[in-house]
């Protein structure tokens, strides 16, 4: 029978991040106690944990984790913290530490399991369906994918798409010229970018071709040779407009589709062509399918609780 009031240790190496571990007022202690029904406390040079044989093992896991993680970060980040638990609770096989590498901006770490094995597959394959709520990370991640290869000069060209179909809105009614219609809707993208190469280097490579963001009109007859391709809100394409871009993919290129079957803003949603192609596909030899959940949600804690709620309330009773 096992003892559940054990005790144990663990010391941190080197010993100056204990505080780190520890947290602004012991909020990371404090998390952790929350996760795995354990008692912490951190008397001296070491934290001392209490609670079952197989908690306090677990806890030791995730100690570990974040020692790791401060061996490359001056700090650790609540969404650090929460990552490391997450993957434990997960079980042996999911790696922390998996992430994008961008050159001069550092490591992408990924946050959930869901996001380690969608980045492992984004280094692997060549076409990808991804799905998954918002606040996930399948267009940043993916993005910064795109945005290493590209400054690693493994591909010529970061081509990103979505259709220009939003809640019911159309394009025509905004003010301006095409240029100005079609931002609004590519402003998230170039959020990301922004946020993973800076302003000056975004704007130099766009300026040189060597980044394209366009509307998916755009795309007919062309082949996208050596070029990572993102179709981002792909569940607003029709069927007709996902064969045409599937088929746009040429020698030397990758492309990632990512969408979110709950939100699709065409006319008849069982025209989505994400739809469709998660299905037709599914089996095909070289296309992979990652679906990330509510799980996966790295935005504030409480958007994925609207994600579950809202998909219990569409959920038939059994």
């Amino acid at each position: 029978m096992t003892n559940p009031s054990a005790h144990d240790s663990f010391i941190p190496e080197p010993s100056h991040i204990l505080p780190e571990l520890v947290g602004p007022e012991n909020a990371w202690l404090d998390l952790i106690e929350r996760a795995f029904e354990v008692s912490l406390e951190a008397p001296g040079g070491e934290i001392r944990i209490h609670g079952a044989p197989e908690r306090i093992k677990s806890v030791h896991t995730v100690l570990g984790h974040l020692q790791d993680t401060l061996a490359s970060h001056a700090r650790l980040s609540e969404g650090q913290v929460r990552a490391a638990i997450a993957f434990t609770k997960a079980g042996e096989g999911s790696n922390p530490a998996t992430s994008v590498n961008v050159p001069k901006r550092g490591q992408i770490l990924a946050r959930t399991p869901g996001q380690a094995y969608y980045i492992e597959v984004l280094k692997r394959n060549e076409l990808i369906l991804a799905t998954g709520p918002a606040g996930t990370g399948k267009t940043f991640l993916a993005v910064a994918q795109g945005v290493s290869l590209l400054l690693q000069g493994l591909v010529g060209r970061l081509v990103i798409t979505r259709p220009a179909v939003e809640a019911g809105e159309r394009l025509g009614f905004l003010p301006g010229a095409l240029e100005d219609k079609i931002d609004p809707y590519l402003a998230p993208i170039w959020d990301s970018l922004f946020d993973l190469m800076g302003r000056e280097q975004m704007l130099r490579r766009r300026a040189a071709g060597e980044i394209e963001i366009a509307p998916l009109a755009f795309m007919r007859g062309r082949t996208l040779s050596n070029a990572f391709v993102i179709v981002d809100e792909a569940q607003n394409t029709t069927r007709l407009q996902m064969k045409m871009l599937l088929t746009r993919l040429g020698y030397g290129s990758r492309m990632v589709v990512t969408g979110d079957p709950s939100q699709v803003d065409l006319p008849d949603a069982t025209q989505s062509g994400l739809l469709e192609a998660l299905d037709i596909l599914a089996d095909v030899e070289g296309i992979t399918t990652v679906h990330l959940t509510a799980k996966d949600i790295v935005r504030h804690a409480l958007v994925g609780r609207i994600v579950a709620a809202y998909d219990a309330a569409n959920t038939p009773n059994a």
